[in-house]
């Protein structure tokens, strides 16, 4: 139980108990199946929601068992829905410091979230403003790449595009000077929407300018312009190019985007991302996919 007090670990498990115990599945899009005897949803269901053992959530809501990372306390609080104040004080309850918005852990707009659940037969995924992925759904993973496992500057996929050549796979060569202007353009108006002070977004663009010639040229532009809607071309390692378009959904703040992919009309990409469902996240490894939103 290191560095959790008994006390702690008890109340952790009471409060992840009753939270489990007000979601409907219907909320998190699971079937109510018959016979259910518990209020809720069953622990294997939160598990399962948050990528967790059976065995591992098991402990944690008896208060026992070890630690849970930051990592895992972001997946619990997105599976159990939790409010923004829910979520940091289930990070207090674990001995975690609570999370800087914008970051990989940040807490997911419940909407969001909700939507995401609701699209379970298209690639679709929430980001940050800073192109920082929250969560994905499995067609997400799929078509690009696992994304959870990023931490520090190296969450944000635009630092990555600019400071990591693998980043780019994820698009045709042709396309990476389209996409370069684009992300700078995006980033501009992040930044203008933030605080003047805000330290991540300033931090990242001096990390930028210094490490990438690139980026400091189209930096210079001042081209400014949120992505909104893209047709964009996708190289699938199985599949080859998939063409698409990439759908904006913006939260009131600003701070978090719902992306979705549609196959572009006139295009075979309506079959491939029919197959895509079929190859699965199998055909892609963390070691191969690096690329993002």
């Amino acid at each position: 139980m290191e560095g959790m007090s008994a006390v702690k670990y008890a109340e952790l498990g009471a409060f992840l108990r009753s939270r489990r115990e007000r979601i409907r599945p219907s909320d998190v899009g699971l079937p109510a199946g018959p016979r259910r005897r518990v209020p809720g949803l069953r622990r294997e269901e939160v598990a399962q929601l948050a990528g967790a053992s059976v065995d591992y959530y098991n402990e944690l809501e008896r208060g026992a068992g070890s630690q849970p990372s930051e990592q895992m306390i972001a997946a619990l609080a997105r599976a159990l829905r939790l409010s923004a104040d829910e979520r940091d004080y289930l990070y207090r309850l674990a001995d975690r410091p609570v999370p800087v918005q914008g970051g990989a852990a940040s807490h997911v707009h419940p909407g969001m979230l909700d939507l995401l659940g609701r699209m379970p037969s298209t690639p679709a995924q929430v980001i940050t403003d800073l192109h920082v992925t929250l969560v994905q759904n499995p067609l997400a993973v799929a078509l690009l790449g696992d994304h959870s496992g990023f931490r520090g500057p190296r969450a944000s996929f635009v630092h990555r595009w600019f400071t990591e050549p693998d980043a780019r796979r994820l698009y045709p060569e042709a396309d990476h000077e389209g996409q370069s202007r684009s992300f700078v353009a995006d980033l501009r108006a992040a930044a203008a929407r933030r605080d003047a002070k805000d330290p991540e977004v300033g931090s990242m663009i001096r990390t930028l300018l210094a490490v990438s010639r690139e980026f400091a040229a189209l930096w210079a532009d001042h081209e400014v312009a949120f992505r909104r809607e893209d047709r964009k071309r996708l190289v699938h390692p199985a599949l080859g190019v998939i063409e698409v378009n990439c759908l904006h959904l913006f939260s009131e703040d600003g701070r978090q985007r719902l992306l979705w992919f549609t196959p572009a009309v006139g295009t075979e990409s309506a079959g491939l991302l029919e197959l895509l469902a079929v190859v699965g996240t199998q055909e892609v490894s963390a070691a191969t996919r690096t690329a993002g939103s």
